[in-house]
């Protein structure tokens, strides 16, 4: 081969590699599976992904979330390297400071500074790629409070996720927040706690045995889920609820006590049956005000030994409809509610998912057209039309904690239970003509579940 031969012969060859490495730069480019979703431009930054009820422990032993970590590190790389994502919201319940044993003192010997310490250690490839999101500034990351990290102030997420912009109510009632993402007046994202009997902020609820706490029942609730799969019993060796009485039932009061009571007791004769004394303190609280220690009688509503009518411990003064209304104006919730429906409510999870056509598309005084909850762990996309006739839209990330047994020898398919998130993008650039996609996370891969569009 003569030099000019040879010389062509390379020049050939050098533009055939580039053009590979370019296709195959393409290739790597568009497999990112943020970027290739149909009827979107993807060429612009331009897609809001919300992901919610990560339940993040501080102890693997006991956490909700083990099995689903490794897919979580895997999608928010995923969310990390597109080259279409603006924005990462992380709609409540990711740090969890309630799922947590009742006989565990819950801080030990440190602080709630050291607990979320803890929890980054517990689940450091997680926090590792969310800090690197918000280090590289490509994506802006947002944290709304949900109930189970309601406790958690501002210096204590920016401990986890320093930097991240946090959507807060205000700084004293913290532990809520409504999020409007920027140039999205008519999206309104939440979780969706504060308006669940069992879990919207409780103030002046306990004020002789723990003046100035806000923490709700439904903490609880989760610090007893969380013996009944630790230390798992079965329903017939199972210590049972004791029976109450109504003995008024013309007083709403006394009735709305008695709805409390039979939630409890349904919840603990088919979901979180335990082996404890009811008796035990065994409630190692030291958290929001609380410092005692309580047992589960303290919690469960008894018929009072004097006159036969329903009392409780501890939230006894939490029962009429007013003072129901003055809970949920502190939520800052703009409609007010019935409080059976919503004791009732906190087991039924439709009454939640409701809250937003009530809450907002039945609210004159609303513009908002798209709202999005978590909460719930039922994910969901759902039409409505709001009082002006509008097209309108909500919907629910669902969770991501693992999918729970009592039978330790059970076999469970995790990689095919929960994990969902939802992804918005403008149709082909218009931004007011918005699709919103519910994805599953399954087997590592996005498997779209359901579409809506809805236009601004």
């Amino acid at each position: 081969m003569n030099k000019k031969s040879y010389f062509l012969f390379s020049l050939v060859t050098l533009v055939f590699i580039m053009l590979s490495c370019k296709d195959n730069e393409e290739t790597t480019i568009a497999t990112n599976p943020f970027d290739i979703i149909s009827e979107s431009s993807n060429d612009a930054r331009d897609k809001i992904v919300v992901i919610s009820d990560l339940h993040l422990g501080n102890d693997l032993s006991y956490s909700e979330t083990v099995a689903h970590l490794d897919r979580i590190e895997q999608l928010l790389n995923e969310v990390r390297t597109s080259a279409t994502i603006k924005e990462l919201i992380l709609n409540g319940d990711i740090l969890d400071e309630w799922y947590v044993p009742t006989q565990v003192d819950t801080y030990g010997d440190g602080t709630q500074a050291d607990f979320v310490r803890k929890t980054v250690a517990a689940n450091q490839s997680i926090f590792y790629v969310l800090n690197g999101i918000i280090a590289d500034g490509k994506i802006k990351v947002t944290y709304i409070p949900g109930n189970h990290d309601m406790g958690l102030k501002a210096e204590h997420i920016d401990i986890a996720m320093p930097g991240v912009n946090q959507a807060r109510d205000s700084e004293e009632k913290y532990g809520v927040g409504t999020y409007h993402p920027d140039g999205y007046p008519q999206i309104a994202i939440e979780h969706g706690h504060r308006y669940d009997f069992f879990n919207a902020i409780t103030p002046n609820a306990n004020e002789s045995e723990a003046p100035g706490a806000t923490i709700p029942p439904g903490y609880f609730f989760a610090r007893i889920a969380a013996n009944s799969f630790t230390d798992p019993t079965t329903l017939e060796a199972a210590t049972k609820v004791h029976n109450v009485t109504l003995n008024d039932a013309g007083n709403a009061e006394q009735y709305s006590k008695y709805v409390y009571y039979s939630l409890w007791k349904q919840v603990m004769t088919s979901l979180i049956y335990v082996k404890d004394n009811f008796d035990d303190k065994i409630f190692k609280t030291n958290i929001g005000n609380f410092t005692k220690d309580y047992s589960i009688n303290d919690i469960l509503p008894y018929n009072s030994e004097t006159d036969g009518s329903i009392q409780m411990n501890l939230y006894n003064g939490s029962f009429t409809q007013s003072n129901w209304e003055e809970r949920l104006k502190y939520n800052n919730a703009p409609v007010m509610t019935n409080i059976n429906e919503a004791i009732v409510g906190s087991l039924k999870t439709a009454f939640i998912d409701e809250q937003s056509n009530v809450q907002y598309f039945q609210n004159s005084l609303s513009d908002v057209r798209l709202v999005l909850f978590g909460h719930t762990h039922q994910p969901m996309i759902k039409s409505y039309t709001n009082t002006k006739s509008e097209a309108c839209l909500y919907a629910n990330s669902g969770s991501w904690e693992d999918q729970k047994t009592r039978d330790k020898t059970a076999n469970i398919d995790q990689d095919a239970k929960k994990m969902y998130f939802l992804v918005i993008a403008p149709v082909e650039s218009n931004t007011q003509n918005l699709q919103v996609l519910l994805y599953q996370y399954r087997y590592g891969k996005h498997s779209l579940e359901e579409s809506k569009k809805i236009y601004l």
